[in-house]
């Protein structure tokens, strides 16, 4: 599909969708990472005050272990050496304290007594099943504190040094995928303002972006040119009224002229040519307003479940008088096909074609209607033994108020075929023509079987 006409673009300032969208994901994705940052931060820092303590734990034991194996070597606290058990807790930054099984302190190291605000452990003093003492431990903020303080603010920092990278990343992303997203819109807004503004070949064309947006563009330049045929039939069906219409009203308004002027005598062949042009203006009239109806009638079809032959025999039963009249041989060859569609309509159809194989065969000819599926699709057929179509003729013979050369001798406006086809495309279906000069016409009609 071409571009159509170059549409003029909004300028950049005024387009902030893109902007708009890019600061979107960018929010959504700060968002994001700020939850995820404090859940990171609250999870780990649950995990190492948990590690922490178990450390801190484990060396309050190891101490009081240091303790009962001080007490092991002289049976007693009384000059027991208790120099690695303190030694254990100053290597960590900590203050111990050693009890008797009485709970009076045996020794104490650094500032054990006045640093009462420290985290602090104690654990059992035990030598083969007998509880000696109490080991108490403080820790102060260096050793495992300090470690615990640097582990916490190295978390701290990594998580925000991720958190700015993946804000980073949002922002690009954002960028980019706005781009692709505003510029294809930025097109259709483009064009559907130049459509409103009268460019009646403003078309989207083939556009980047997402299959929707693909969708929506093919879609409004589907619009644009049902719009566009839309407008041409008006001015094609303005044009050939007009047409139509000059020819009696110049015959109408001559003849009354010469009656009025007194150029001719009211004779009853005068008058009875004034009212042949007068019945000929009814039947136009006629037909454009079933031609304005075959045209509403895909938003008026009561579509049912019904059987074509059926119709189609119905339609030449109407006509078998005409045919009688005319010397004419109707033959029939009818199966059931059972379609989705409007009797009513396709009754007109049927009825178009059979009438028009009857204008364009001589008597003593023979029309043939058949009927009956094949394949996926119902098809009927009518046949005629008339003057038959030209090649350059028979792709016009749909055209409205068109009538070939073999069309000259015969009545009529020469819109029943126009309708008939109209009425075929309404049902989802095709009427197409074959024909030969001096061999007959065929015009078959196509609809999809229910």
């Amino acid at each position: 599909m071409s571009d159509g006409v170059a549409v003029k673009q909004q300028p950049a300032s005024r387009d902030t969708l893109g902007l708009r969208l890019a600061l979107s994901f960018l929010g959504v994705a700060l968002v994001a990472v700020a939850l995820l940052t404090g859940l990171i931060a609250i999870f780990a820092a649950t995990d190492i005050s948990h590690l922490v303590n178990r450390q801190r734990a484990d060396l309050t034991d190891g101490i009081a272990g240091a303790a009962a194996a001080a007490w092991d070597r002289n049976h007693s606290w009384h000059n027991a050496d208790l120099t690695p058990a303190l030694s254990l807790a100053s290597r960590v930054g900590a203050d111990a304290q050693i009890l008797d099984a009485s709970g009076k302190q045996v020794t104490v190291s650094g500032s054990f007594g006045t640093e009462t605000n420290l985290p602090q452990f104690s654990a059992p003093i035990v030598l083969r099943g007998h509880r000696l003492g109490e080991a108490v431990v403080r820790f102060s903020s260096s050793g495992l504190g300090s470690a615990d303080h640097a582990l916490r603010i190295a978390l701290v920092r990594a998580v925000a040094a991720a958190a700015g990278l993946a804000a980073l990343v949002a922002l690009v992303s954002g960028l980019a995928v706005s781009r692709r997203l505003a510029r294809p819109v930025g097109r259709i807004i483009a064009v559907t303002r130049a459509m409103g503004g009268g460019e009646r070949s403003a078309r989207v064309g083939q556009v980047p972006g997402p299959g929707e947006l693909k969708e929506l563009g093919t879609a409004l330049d589907q619009m644009a040119d049902r719009l566009e045929r839309n407008e041409q039939i008006r001015r094609n069906l303005v044009a050939d009224v007009a047409h139509e219409l000059r020819t009696p009203v110049a015959v109408l308004q001559a003849g009354h002229e010469a009656l009025l002027d007194g150029l001719i005598d009211p004779t009853a062949e005068q008058l009875g040519s004034l009212r042949d042009e007068v019945l000929r203006l009814a039947r136009m009239v006629d037909d454009l307003q079933t031609l304005a109806a075959a045209d509403a009638a895909e938003v008026e079809l009561t579509r049912h479940v019904c059987d074509l032959a059926e119709i189609a025999a119905t339609a030449a039963d109407s006509l078998a008088g005409q045919f009688a009249m005319a010397g004419m041989t109707l033959e029939r060859s009818l199966t059931r096909a059972v379609i989705l569609g409007d009797p009513r309509w396709l009754h007109q159809v049927v009825t178009n074609l059979l009438t028009n194989a009857l204008k364009f065969s001589p008597a003593g000819g023979t029309v043939r209607v058949d009927c009956g599926p094949e394949e996926a699709l119902a098809v009927l057929r009518v046949t005629d033994s008339g003057v038959g179509i030209s090649a350059e003729d028979l792709p016009r013979i749909f055209d409205r108020f068109w009538r070939g050369r073999q069309a000259t001798q015969t009545s009529g406006s020469g819109i029943g075929l126009a309708i008939a086809a109209e009425l075929a495309r309404a049902h989802g279906g095709t009427l197409t023509a074959a024909s030969e000069l001096g061999r007959g016409t065929q015009l078959t009609l196509t609809l999809p079987l229910a």
